[in-house]
């Protein structure tokens, strides 16, 4: 969609400015991805708040009038309005909407006080641009969706899931489509959660392998670990989003670790001569060279199935045919030939990379979290996932692994099993020793009021609601804060901020000002959870459908 910014005066440029950031530092050619509003289609008005939330100068009505009709001549599809400090006052931009909205009824408007009202100019800006954007594409697909599922006789309630891994309706999410970017992998963190819960875990680390790439995610004493900002359209490097490389949206997200590593992810040799495996995947057409639909690269499946990891009689109980003699001669060709080793060898290194890239994810929500891998269980899932869990795990010195019944479409359960979430938060930038604890829980009052009227409005009565409270602490100075449980008084609250600070990098500085930064409310409508089928334990043994033997597996000898 065509859109376009309103923005205070002298900060046009803010959302091209940005961060200091570069994401490749050494690249003298690096570029920024393209700005989403031309700087020709952002306008200013003379309207002014200062960070303590007074009005310095209010908006001249006469002024967005004739605003309106500039952007009515510039055919815009959709207006952000943001401004200046609105986040702690947003009576200039509540005022610009309502006109705007007057003026133009035709055109979505969206105003970053709704959308993000946090301190941190260009990333409220961000994404508050990025959620306009998106709304008119989004509300169309979901409302051609409901109507189809309408038209079908379809009278299940159609629900959304969003990156916090909370589900929402069609009204909420099409409002909010920011807060959808990342939910599909959200979705398996979730079901390994519920699964954790089920089997009395409460450290459970979720690793999903499938056609494409590999996720990993923590659940930390029940609880899934969480972001609060993700860079969209983005560089990912060995599992981190690089800063600086996409555009900033602030909104909670699952926190996840992403690597190239699926079975379709294709092995090739760099121009030194090494072995290399991704990023780039066959996908599902043509998909891995076993699968005879035309793929010739060798893929990560295609060197499961040669070292006899994956039975050559098919998959899905032979339903899908898979053809040994096609994967060893494309890692034979491309893989083996050129570096003069055997296509074992070859085979063996292709497995060896990959499980060493998935490696680097799970550490990054482990270790970099300040998390003991070897504290946790790890659930294996997606199509490949429960062929490398063994080995990952050992690496880790991870315990216990759990396959789940159909761990291919393990992911889809989360679904089902999501709760339907929404968060809502308000910036306070006080010094923890200054905040009246009076207006501190004015603050919670009214955020807890706002989510509950959304359930309510969802269909959900008092008794199926949950409420969660968080404060953003951090150091003062610091530029980055630790979201921490509010507990019963101020103090409890910050000694849990110390001990998370220790656990996350380290040290704690017991001695030094705590600032609190945000107020934070997750609002949870708990679901139905599907019913499973409890099965008594059985005596027998499963029988392995191949022996090792002197370590040689004793499938049939693939292709000659």
């Amino acid at each position: 969609p065509k859109g376009a910014l309103v923005i205070t005066a002298g900060f046009r440029d803010i959302i091209g400015i940005g961060r200091q950031k570069r994401a490749e530092l050494y690249n003298p050619f690096f570029e920024r991805p393209k700005l989403l509003i031309d700087r020709n289609l952002r306008f200013t008005l003379n309207e002014r708040t200062n960070a303590e939330g007074q009005t310095l100068k209010n908006v001249d009505e006469s002024e967005v009038r004739i605003l309106a009709g500039e952007l009515r001549n510039n055919n815009v599809d959709v207006v952000a309005v943001a401004f200046l400090h609105s986040y702690i006052n947003p009576e200039n931009e509540r005022t610009v909407a309502k006109i705007l909205n007057q003026e133009l009824p035709d055109v979505v408007i969206i105003a970053s006080h709704e959308v993000d009202p946090a301190y941190r100019e260009y990333e409220r800006f961000s994404t508050t641009v990025v959620n306009a954007l998106l709304i008119p594409v989004v509300s169309r697909y979901l409302g051609r969706l409901d109507n189809r599922l309408h038209s079908l006789h379809i009278d299940a309630p159609l629900y959304i899931m969003q990156s916090n891994g909370g589900l929402a309706t069609v009204d909420v999410a099409s409002n909010l489509p920011a807060a959808t970017i990342e939910s599909g992998p959200a979705t398996g963190v979730i079901a390994a959660a519920q699964w954790g819960e089920m089997l009395d875990l409460k450290n459970v680390l979720s690793f999903d392998m499938g056609g494409t790439t590999a996720k990993a995610g923590t659940v930390v004493e029940g609880i899934v670990n969480m972001i609060g900002e993700c860079e969209v359209g983005g560089i990912v490097h060995s599992g981190r989003s690089v800063k600086g490389s996409g555009y900033p949206v602030r909104y909670p997200f699952v926190d996840l670790a992403e690597v190239s590593g699926g079975g379709g992810t294709i092995a090739w040799i760099d121009q030194g001569g090494a072995l290399m495996v991704g990023p780039t995947s066959a996908g599902a057409d043509p998909g891995p060279a076993c699968y005879k639909k035309g793929g010739s690269d060798p893929t990560v499946t295609d060197a499961n199935l040669v070292l006899g990891r994956l039975s050559p009689k098919g998959l899905s109980g032979g339903a899908i045919p898979v053809y040994p003699e096609l994967a060893r001669a494309a890692i034979e060709s491309e893989i083996a030939v050129r570096l003069d080793i055997s296509v074992t060898e070859a085979a063996s290194g292709i497995i060896e990379i990959v499980n060493n890239q998935m490696m680097r994810a799970l550490r990054l929500v482990s270790m970099e979290r300040g998390h003991d891998p070897r504290d946790f269980a790890m659930i294996a899932f997606g199509g490949s996932g429960p062929m490398h869990a063994a080995f990952l795990a050992e690496e880790l010195e991870v315990q216990d692994v759990i396959i789940p019944p159909d761990s291919g479409v393990f992911s889809a359960l989360g679904l089902l099993m999501a709760d339907f979430r929404h968060d809502f938060s308000r910036s306070i930038i006080q010094q923890a020793s200054e905040i009246d604890r009076t207006s501190l829980e004015q603050i919670f009052s009214e955020l807890e009021r706002e989510a509950v009227g959304i359930l309510h409005k969802e269909g959900f009565t008092s008794d199926r609601i949950v409420i969660e409270k968080n404060l953003d602490l951090r150091y003062l100075g610091q530029s980055y804060e630790i979201s921490t449980p509010l507990l019963d008084t101020l103090e409890c609250t910050i000694d849990r901020f110390h001990l998370r600070h220790e656990e996350t990098y380290g040290y704690a500085s017991r001695d030094e000002t705590v600032e609190v930064v945000n107020a934070h409310v997750t609002a949870r409508g708990l679901t139905e959870k599907p019913k499973f089928v409890e099965l008594p334990l059985g005596e027998v043994v499963p029988q392995p459908r191949a022996f090792l033997k002197k370590g040689r597996c004793s499938f049939p000898k693939l292709g000659g």
